[in-house]
């Protein structure tokens, strides 16, 4: 398996040749640039009157469904799905509900001709591609919205026949797309009215840049490749786990290959039981490999679904290491301590470990967390772990956490869509396995086997010092409040807090008294000049006077107006939280 070092290697390598195109494009004829520039700012004028034409179709003016979401990413073309897939995996984000209509996008593409991924990958190595692969198949195994998958057979001088491979090559002119699309996006975004249900819940120019952020990182596989060794390195003295042998040496920032993996899906139950698997040692073994990843080395593989996990010479071997996930130590600590408060029923442990985990914006309302985190143990606290939903108990947890302002770190995101995968494997290949209380076990035994007796009678022996010498000091500190009682210099202080609600009727309640006070004076005010004979007149009454009272039922009847329209939009809301 390669070295981190060799990838380092080569990522400098592929910079520099980057930086040498870039030096050469900039010497390059002006007159040449300038026909580019105008072209290309022709395209963008067009992608973008095309994607104006999707969103009015589409009615985006009267709101985004979650449905409706997905419709429109469909219709925009294969770098939208790819980008609404992403947004699946985001429900630190993202609400629920949209999320799950993002994740029924179908994966599949219409793959790029054969001709296009010979270019693309002889563009990578300088060279045609007969000098590095003996033939490559023109069908492929796979087609996504960034890269597709082709067999080949790699050219070995230990091999007479050559190797097996799979390669995997960037769509061409991906990068370029996608930059592009999400710029115009950007654009888009500040054309959308404040109306409807998703500009009313996110930051839009948030998500297109985390979006961003996560494409680039698909998009160069120089990352997966590292992802690759750093897996083969954590699980390399595990005997039941493996992952396909990559070649560094063919791989660049748009080609990844890697040794083709036969076997079958992990899930394919029909081929497994004929072969005589024992379906139950395997969903065992799958998840405490996935417990391991997470506990042992923060680093797991974040989209384990069928497709992604193969059973092949009784080994389970991991593929695609694209979307990886990762925890910090602190987080894994964190994680632990939660659950524990959570088997232990323990609300303020619970919520403490919630702020702690969290990235908090603004000043949390400790008084709603509490009342939400006990509803949510009352809810999952009392269920028995072969019925508990784990993944659904996450995302429960999830949403009061984005309800309070407080944002999970990214590998917490990936690890609760890594668990829903898992779930649904094992529901098909060994139901009777629970994972959650597999993963208490393991935090148990680990907790056991790390359990230092000296460290922890200290411990505790320091705080039962400070207890005891504090308590030592009450009967002085009781019979000084009482004395200063009795003197009359006792002094109690009240610190009132409010919440956004709290602060939003007191606004609205002034400004509503403010603008009443107003409106009456002017009303008062315009019926005075009524009885006088001021000119000139209108309708038989002074001018002054008929614009005050026009001005004064004109913002009565605009405040009306208002107050209906609050009431029918919070009833509406009222009933889609309730659906």
């Amino acid at each position: 398996m390669p070295d981190l070092n060799d990838l380092i290697g080569a990522m400098r390598k592929a910079a520099d040749a980057q930086a040498d195109k870039a030096e050469a494009e900039k010497n390059g004829a002006t007159q040449g640039k300038n026909e580019d520039s105008k072209i290309k700012s022709a395209e963008d004028n067009a992608r973008f009157r095309e994607i104006r034409a999707v969103l009015a179709r589409n009615k985006i003016t009267r709101g985004v469904s979650p449905e409706k979401l997905r419709i429109i990413l469909e219709e925009l073309g294969p770098t939208y799905i790819k980008l609404g897939q992403i947004m699946s995996m985001h429900s630190d984000i993202l609400p629920k509900r949209y999320c799950d209509e993002l994740a029924k996008l179908n994966f599949d593409v219409p793959p790029m001709p054969f001709s296009e991924v010979i270019e693309v990958i002889e563009d990578s190595y300088g060279c045609p591609y007969t000098e590095v692969f003996e033939w490559i198949d023109e069908k492929t195994l796979g087609s996504a919205s960034i890269a597709q998958v082709h067999r080949a057979k790699l050219k070995s001088e230990d091999a007479e026949e050559g190797i097996d491979v799979i390669v995997k090559v960037q769509r061409k002119g991906v990068y370029e797309i996608m930059s592009r699309d999400i710029s115009l996006l950007h654009r888009l975004a500040k054309l959308m009215p404040p109306v409807g249900d998703l500009k009313n819940i996110v930051d839009l120019d948030m998500v297109l840049d985390e979006m961003w952020t996560v494409a680039q990182e698909e998009m160069n596989f120089f990352k997966e490749a590292s992802n690759m060794a750093e897996f083969a390195r954590n699980n390399k003295d595990i005997r039941y786990v493996g992952c396909p042998k990559m070649y560094i040496e063919y791989t660049t920032d748009k080609v990844l290959v890697m040794d083709y993996v036969g076997g079958c899906a992990i899930d394919d139950v029909e081929y497994l039981t004929a072969r005589g698997y024992d379906l139950d040692e395997i969903g065992e073994k799958f998840v405490n490999n996935f417990i391991k990843q997470v506990m042992d080395d923060g680093f797991f593989h974040a989209d384990p679904h069928p497709g992604n996990v193969k059973i092949l010479d009784g080994k389970i071997i991991w593929i695609d290491m694209g979307m990886m996930g990762r925890l910090s130590d602190r987080d894994r600590r964190l994680m632990v301590r939660g659950v524990r408060s959570i088997a232990m029923h323990d609300i303020q442990a619970t919520v403490n470990a919630v702020l702690d985990l969290g990235e908090i914006r603004g000043t949390p309302d400790r008084e709603k967390l509490y009342v939400e985190i006990k509803s949510f143990l009352d809810q999952y606290g009392s269920i028995s772990f072969g019925s508990l939903d784990l993944a659904g108990a996450l995302q429960c947890l999830m949403d009061i956490m984005k309800e309070n302002g407080i944002a999970l770190p990214h590998g917490m995101t990936m690890l609760c869509r890594g668990l829903a995968h898992m779930q649904g494997v094992l529901a098909t290949i060994s139901p009777e396995i629970n994972m959650l209380k597999i993963a208490t076990s393991r935090i148990t035994d680990d907790f056991v086997q790390n359990l230092d007796a000296k460290e922890e009678f200290m411990k505790y022996s320091r705080a039962l010092y400070r207890a005891a010498n504090t308590g030592i000091e009450i009967p002085a500190l009781t019979s000084q409040v009482m004395k200063e009682y009795l003197a009359g210099q006792s002094r109690l202080n009240i610190t009132l807090s409010s919440t956004p609600k709290i602060d939003e009727l007191i606004y609205s309640s002034i400004r509503n008294v403010v603008i009443g006070l107003g409106v009456a004076a002017l009303l008062v005010s315009s019926s005075i000049m009524c009885t006088t004979s001021m000119e000139p007149r209108i309708f038989g009454i002074p001018l002054l006077g008929f614009l005050g009272f026009f001005f004064a039922m004109s913002v009565s009847g605009f405040l009306v107006i208002r107050n209906i329209c609050l009431k029918i939009a919070a009833r509406r809301r009222k009933r889609k939280k309730m659906n």
